[in-house]
Parts: structure tokens; C-alpha cells; sequence
């Protein structure tokens, strides 16, 4: 009698034991989620770009520096824009801007950019970096160039006689070039003054080959210079200055453009990290940098 009652205690004993157990599990177990509550969980995703595809026309120098090799696949993968890069003169880079050929513009000639800028075709123009010129020729130097101002080089250089090529292209170099065979006096003409009709990094490439005189900026100079044999021979006066512009082409005068894309890449360019980016490329393989980031300062304060 006794060992059946102690049994019968045991197993109610066990049997509240399991309703407690199974209490607990159902009270820890969690809910599935509701369908709204697992779709307001996701992420919200980035919306993708209506039209993905942007045009950049540009001057040679920021391609043939490297500096948009570097450039451009960030600005895809920041943005999801998908960007075609178009390397020309400043020139031609502002006349594909006049005819709406272009969303954006990243350029060096300050005088041609005001120009359209008042016109309305282009707009958000911003300084974007700066570098600057150099005069560069043979080791020889047979003009006696070397330590020189710039004007003062061109006047030695057209006395002499001693080939000169000029990119004749309406670049922003040939630019540059012209304002200061202007500020020299001169009107250069002859067997020595030579055009190649042609960019940076190819007039670099027959100056080296005619042992001759040219114009660079700098960034091209430094990205050629293994190849060219050509030594910066004058450099340093204000009149060298080489100042980059970013610049959206204006939706309201053609509508073709894309503005939300153009707008990205000036946002792109003028941004804390692209900026950065600037400021350290060339540095490790050059020993220092090609082009000095600008964004938000004055023209004034680059001594122009």
C-alpha cells in the first residue's frame, strides 16, 4: 500500500515537472515573424541611377597622369553610374560641352571655362586641384634654359632657334603655351617651332625622339619621364600655374544630358575622399604628389 503510494506521488511529480519544462520552452521559443515585420527588418536598398551612364570629357593630363585609372572605378562603385571617360584637349572637351556631348567636364583652361560658363552651358563650376607647368628638354639644354623663368626661357629658346613643339591642339597647354610666347614678344614661327597636333604624353614622346623643347604639365612629365629622357628644365614661376575645374554641362540647354549623373560626378570630385585620393596619388611611385587637391578653397589663395 505504502510503495503504491509513494509511486503515485513520484509519477504526479514527474508529470508536473514536464508541464513546467514545456511551459518554459513554449515561453523562450520566439515567434516567426510576421511578413511585414520581416520586410521592415531588410535594408533599405540604394535606388538604382534612371539613366547609369555619364560622359566625362576631359584634357589628356588626368588620363595619361593615371590619375582617372584610379578615379573612375570608384566613382562606379560609389554611385552605380557607369562612366565613359573622353580624353582630349580642354578645347575639344568644351566644344563637346557646346554641342551637349558630354554630362560633365574636368578641364584646365580658366578663360575658355568662364567663357561658356557665362554663356549658360555649363554649370556648378568648381575648383577641383591644381598642379603646374614645366618647361622640359634635353640633359644638353642647348638653349641655356636651365634655372630660368619661363618667359625668359621662350625668348632663348626663339632666339636660338632650337626646336620647340608645341601640342597645337587648343588645349589647355597650348594655351598656357601661347600666353607666354605672348608675354616673350613673340610670335613663334619657323623650322624650329614645330605643332604635333597631338596630347600630352605623345608630344612628350616627339620632343624626346627630335631632342626638343615642350610644355607639360607636370603629372605627364613625371608619368613619362622614365621613357622620355627629357629633364624639367625651367619651373616654378606663377606664370606656370595649372588650375582644374569640375563642371556640369546644363541639362536646361540640352536636354539630352544626364544631369543627375553629371551632378554625381562634380559631387564625386569635390568629396572628402576623392579629394584624399588626389592629394596621395603619385606619391609612392613618384616620391611625390601629381596634382594638389582644391576643393572648397579660392583661386586667390594658389597665387594665381
Amino acid at each position: 500500500m505504502f510503495k503504491n503510494t509513494r509511486l503515485w506521488a513520484i509519477m504526479l511529480i514527474v508529470a508536473m515537472l514536464g508541464m513546467v519544462f514545456a511551459g518554459c520552452a513554449k515561453t523562450t521559443e520566439k515567434p516567426p515573424l510576421e511578413p511585414k515585420q520581416e520586410q521592415q527588418s531588410q535594408q533599405p536598398k540604394e535606388k538604382e541611377p534612371a539613366n547609369k551612364e555619364v560622359i566625362l570629357a576631359t584634357t589628356t593630363s588626368t588620363v595619361d597622369s593615371g590619375l582617372l585609372d584610379v578615379l573612375k572605378p570608384e566613382f562606379e562603385k560609389e554611385t552605380g553610374y557607369n562612366l565613359t571617360v573622353v580624353s582630349v584637349g580642354s578645347g575639344a572637351a568644351i566644344k563637346m560641352a557646346e554641342k551637349g556631348e558630354a554630362d560633365a567636364l574636368l578641364v584646365h583652361s580658366p578663360k575658355d571655362e568662364e567663357r561658356i560658363e557665362d554663356a549658360g552651358i555649363v554649370i556648378g563650376r568648381q575648383l577641383v586641384m591644381h598642379n603646374d607647368f614645366v618647361i622640359i628638354g634635353p640633359p644638353n639644354d642647348p638653349a641655356g634654359i636651365k634655372g630660368k623663368p619661363s618667359v625668359e626661357a621662350f625668348k632663348l629658346i626663339a632666339r636660338k632657334k632650337c626646336l620647340f613643339l608645341s601640342r597645337g591642339d587648343e588645349s589647355g597647354t597650348h594655351k598656357k603655351e601661347l600666353s607666354i610666347w605672348k608675354q616673350a614678344g613673340i610670335t613663334p614661327a619657323g623650322a624650329w617651332y614645330q605643332q604635333t597636333g597631338t596630347g600630352m604624353g605623345q608630344t612628350i614622346g616627339v620632343a624626346a625622339e627630335k631632342n626638343g623643347y615642350t610644355l607639360s604639365d607636370r603629372a605627364t612629365y613625371l608619368a613619362q619621364k622614365k621613357n622620355s629622357g627629357l629633364q624639367i628644365l625651367s619651373e616654378g614661376d606663377k606664370a606656370l600655374l595649372n588650375i582644374y575645374h569640375v563642371m556640369q554641362v546644363n541639362p536646361k540647354k540640352f536636354s539630352k544630358v544626364n544631369a543627375e549623373g553629371g551632378k554625381a560626378f562634380v559631387d564625386f570630385m569635390l568629396s572628402e575622399k576623392t579629394q584624399a585620393l588626389i592629394k596621395n596619388f603619385g606619391v609612392d611611385k613618384f616620391g611625390q604628389p601629381l596634382f594638389v587637391p582644391d576643393a572648397g578653397k579660392k583661386e586667390e589663395q594658389l597665387g594665381r
